[in-house]
């Protein structure tokens, strides 16, 4: 299945680094996020990704025409560092296609900026460039299918540390809870699609909001819950977090490692 990957928007809640890169090729360790998110999918078997680029999209062109295996990977130097000798790979069996689709665009004209690179498949997967989780993908992909709907998302309980206030009209409060534990679920991406999500997408709609109300109205769409690892990177306080789990040897979504099922469950 291709991946469609969101990589346009603007990042002002990360302005401490999108004033200089795009949000998705903020680095968690020596890769930015966005690889993180690819390096995700590849190991599922999902190699084909299209890219919807907007904001600083050069920033992302150049990373991956200029890509150095080396970084992210064991090598061999000889003949007095002449001479490079890859003990493993990393994107050898990618295909990238890189599309422009517009500075301003919704991610739902995002999304029908690219339908023409899918060719005839008739699923897809897509998402934002700045989730990460260690979600098992094919049991997710097995939901879908057996759902048979147009569309499904991931959706996950919130991680952030604000409270839920239940409170009578008047104002008094009757119950104050951490957002985590409350019955609250968010929309974390890690979207499936079949190609007939793109009757409910009209022009210059953001995808969450009128398409979903059509594919609800219709009853095709479905979430998969999932109460596992996810997180995003919206804020600066997020990419400290990624960089502190990174660098302490404990990052769930790097799935690829060995020893993930173990850690994962």
């Amino acid at each position: 299945m291709k991946v469609v990957l969101f990589c346009g928007g603007l990042g002002t809640r990360l302005r401490e680094y999108s004033d200089t890169v795009p949000k998705p090729m903020v680095e968690i360790g020596y890769r930015p996020i966005l690889w993180h998110v690819m390096k995700y999918y590849a190991h599922f078997g999902h190699t084909e990704f299209i890219l919807a680029l907007g904001y600083k999209a050069d920033h992302v062109k150049n990373y991956f025409i200029n890509y150095n295996e080396a970084l992210s990977n064991d090598f061999v130097l000889t003949r007095g560092g002449t001479e490079l000798r890859l003990l493993n790979r990393d994107i050898d069996d990618w295909s990238i296609t890189f599309v422009d689709t517009g500075l301003s665009a919704s991610i739902g004209q995002r999304l029908r900026a690219v339908q023409p690179y899918l060719g005839g498949d008739d699923e897809f997967l897509a998402n934002y460039s700045d989730g990460l989780t260690d979600l098992h993908l094919p049991t997710y992909l097995e939901y879908f299918r057996s759902m048979d709907r147009a569309a499904s998302f991931l959706s996950v309980r919130s991680t952030h540390s604000y409270h839920v206030v239940t409170a009578s009209p008047g104002g008094l409060v009757t119950a104050v809870q951490p957002i985590c534990e409350s019955d609250v679920w968010i929309n974390a991406g890690f979207f499936a699609f079949k190609q007939e999500v793109f009757d409910a997408i009209g022009p210059g709609e953001y995808l969450v909001y009128e398409p979903f109300e059509r594919l609800m109205r219709r009853e095709q769409l479905v979430a998969y819950r999932y109460k596992g690892f996810w997180t995003a990177m919206d804020s600066f306080k997020d990419k400290q977090l990624l960089d502190d789990m990174y660098e302490s040897g404990h990052a769930p979504w790097e799935v690829w490692k060995p020893g993930w099922q173990a850690r994962a469950g």
